[in-house]
């Protein structure tokens, strides 16, 4: 399967500059993975096809202001950072632009002296470890001063409102971007599915530097995936047993939540408390072990997490699903509509 087969034209104007509201007035496109058969709703009436008895998954990941500006020491040039993921206590891996200023050994200062740091290596993929010289805790404070909302490159108007970028749910601070699929949901519609029977569990999944990198092989199979830092509570792998013991569904809120559960389920072949890095690469073939629906946005052209869509609902009902939200002019991307595939 080549890259190319996931492409798909998609007119710049429908990807959403901004988000909608309230949060669940966004569109919502039904799809019946068996069938292919199309509906289209708003995504509060999400509520209606949950039943009692089901489980939604969310992963409740924070996003940090992890867009920062360091100046050189030596020379007083400005570089940006994108911090990635914290690999351990004061270090992190970051993608630098641009990236022939910050060396190894190069030394860098942010927020007018509110802290520094060290290029302590080069990676082959070009990212860089970089140390600061404060307390690992501490940073996420300092981020808060001198940060910025890491919005997609797609996303080109300014994001008034931070906490548009976060799921009302989120807690778990530690990702470079946003897992999508959860900005749909309000506190108040949490609410109703839980008084509808529904179950609502978290996982952690810190979104990392897959979100950024695109798909560069011609073979699908080639292609080398991220890791990211994820955690799955034993009270969660027992919601999850628990709902399949009773034949009920457990639904996946996000192609993020979909690689934590996937990812254990295929480690241990069952659900169950576990902590790791995951590089899970879920392309057309793949046998699904846990989850039995999935609500998701729509994905860049030819993107990683189109293909693991299309592994879940059939390549011809996603690609056929992709073109109708086309011509029906859905909006798209990170604040764009959903998609609920049952």
């Amino acid at each position: 399967m080549k890259t190319s087969d996931f492409f798909y034209e998609l007119p710049k104007e429908l990807i959403a500059q901004t988000p909608i509201e309230p949060r669940d007035s966004s569109r919502l496109m039904i799809l019946d993975r068996e069938s292919g058969a199309i509906e289209h709703k708003i995504f509060h009436d999400l509520i209606d096809y949950l039943n009692e008895g089901d489980c939604l998954i969310l992963n409740d990941t924070r996003v940090i202001p992890a867009r920062i500006y360091g100046v050189k020491q030596e020379t007083g040039a400005v570089v940006e950072f994108l911090l990635l993921n914290q690999k351990e206590n004061n270090i992190w891996e970051c993608l630098c632009k641009p990236g022939k200023r910050a060396k190894e050994g190069t030394k860098f200062t942010f927020g007018e002296g509110i802290v520094d740091c060290e290029v302590i290596a080069v990676n082959d993929d070009g990212n860089r470890l970089i140390r600061f010289n404060c307390d690992s805790k501490e940073i996420y404070n300092i981020l808060d001063k001198i940060g910025k909302m890491p919005l997609p490159p797609y996303i080109t108007e300014e994001l008034k409102n931070g906490e548009r970028y976060q799921t009302v749910y989120s807690r778990e601070l530690g990702s470079a971007a946003a897992p999508t699929a959860g900005l749909h949901f309000t506190n108040e519609m949490l609410d109703k599915i839980r008084q509808k029977g529904v179950k609502i569990g978290y996982v952690t999944l810190h979104v990392g530097l897959g979100t950024f990198r695109p798909v560069k092989v011609d073979d699908v199979t080639k292609h080398k995936m991220h890791t990211e830092h994820y955690q799955l509570s034993k009270e969660t792998a027992d919601l999850i047993n628990e709902t399949k013991k009773n034949k009920k569904r457990v639904i996946s809120v996000g192609t993020t939540s979909t690689r934590t559960l996937e990812s254990v389920a295929s480690k241990f072949g069952c659900v169950k408390e576990d902590e790791g890095d995951t590089g899970i690469f879920i392309y057309p073939g793949y046998e699904f072990k846990c989850i039995d629906a999935l609500i998701t946005n729509f994905h860049l052209p030819e993107s990683t997490l189109i293909m693991l869509v299309s592994a879940f609902a059939g390549y011809d009902n996603v690609m056929n699903a992709y073109n109708t939200a086309v011509e029906e002019k859905y909006r798209f991307f990170s604040f764009g509509d959903a998609m609920f595939i049952k």
